[in-house]
């Protein structure tokens, strides 16, 4: 076995307990670690993470990424709203932004793994049958704070790259480390925010987005209110729609023909409930699990359809359109509020097997 003395490992670094942990990690364990922290717009702040990097005694360097993460990340956050649809910036900077980047470093500064401070797993099987290694990514330990979801676009000459250093941890064992390394990180706040807006999502939409107002009506055609433009409104939302009275509404639609923003009352409202989906741009990760010409078809998995929503019984079906490849998701049971423009991610057991984004 190759000593890890031996293995050179570039790991982003934002400046957070969470990166700052792991860089921590790989070099108590023997890797050589340069820290990476990607400027992606300019509210990017490197300092943190190079006073964590000169403490920890690693190598540092900014890489600018600012140009591509716009192209990336918010044009497409920005007009998947226009579109009537609700992004998921996290994926797409994962998908485009983060890996990809992390991985050109890793060549020029020939290294071996890039690493990234993810609640994730990785387990590595080697497979008799096409004599190689497949590469297995794993919910977190720590299910409160597991980060697979967003990372269901990774494909398996990344995954043979990467390394998860804090996924067999829980979060009250990382802040613990941290303090007892007293990293700067240790003391800060966990960030839940887009990291590239700086106001809430209104205001920041409101300055990039044309929007007219329209009418809020029911399903059976009641006015109940006005809004401010459908671009600022998503399904299944209920705070922030404006209507007074009694309640509680939630967005069940928007017709944009009409520029109507359709509600339904109620918390358990049947309008809210859906038990099929469609699902489009599919990656799954480990093609051994199902076989690229799809006979693993239909599918018996769980199905999360958002992060904060708990992976539910699904079975999964081909449907072969005009233009590119679906997949039909129909549930065990009704889901609420599935939102176009969100990630579907399939799961079996604690294996993420992929995903794609919902119609």
């Amino acid at each position: 076995m190759v000593s890890k003395n031996n293995k050179k490992v570039v790991c982003a670094m934002s400046g957070g307990v969470d990166s700052s942990v792991a860089a921590a990690l790989l070099k108590k364990e023997g890797y050589k670690v340069v820290g990476v922290f990607m400027r992606m717009h300019n509210f990017s702040n490197p300092e943190d993470a190079k006073k964590t990097a000169k403490k920890l005694g690693i190598d540092f360097k900014i890489v600018d990424v600012r140009k591509e993460f716009k192209k990336r990340v918010i044009d497409y956050f920005i007009k998947e709203y226009v579109r009537g649809r609700t992004p998921n910036p996290c994926v797409e900077c994962n998908r485009w932004i983060k890996f990809n980047f992390l991985i050109e470093e890793m060549l020029k500064q020939k290294a071996d793994f890039v690493a990234t401070g993810h609640y994730t797993r990785l387990c590595r099987e080697f497979s008799i049958s096409n004599s190689q290694f497949s590469n297995k990514l794993l919910t977190a330990r720590d299910k409160t704070k597991d980060q697979s979801y967003f990372l269901w676009t990774l494909n398996q000459k990344q995954l043979s790259k990467i390394l998860f250093p804090i996924g067999e941890y829980t979060k009250n064992e990382i802040k613990k480390i941290a303090k007892d390394l007293n990293l700067p990180a240790h003391k800060s706040k966990e960030s839940q925010e887009i990291c590239f807006i700086n106001t809430n999502l209104h205001e920041f939409l409101r300055k990039r987005i044309n929007t007219n107002k329209g009418l809020i009506i029911t399903k059976d055609g009641k006015k109940v209110g006005e809004h401010e433009g459908l671009a600022f409104y998503t399904i299944g939302q209920r705070k922030g729609i404006g209507i007074g009275g009694i309640g509680p509404f939630y967005v069940i639609d928007k017709n944009y023909k009409k520029n109507e923003l359709i509600v339904a009352q109620g918390d358990f409202n049947k309008a809210l409930f859906k038990k099929e989906m469609l699902v489009k741009k599919i990656n799954w990760i480990n093609e051994t699990n199902l076989p690229a010409d799809r006979q693993g078809l239909p599918l018996k998995c769980k199905v999360k359809i958002r992060y904060l929503h708990p992976a539910m019984p699904a079975t999964i079906n081909e449907q072969q359109t005009m233009n590119n490849e679906q997949l039909k998701v129909f549930f065990n049971k009704k889901q609420r509020a599935i939102t176009p423009g969100q990630s579907a991610v399939f799961y079996r057991g604690n294996e993420v097997l992929g995903g794609g984004i919902i119609c």
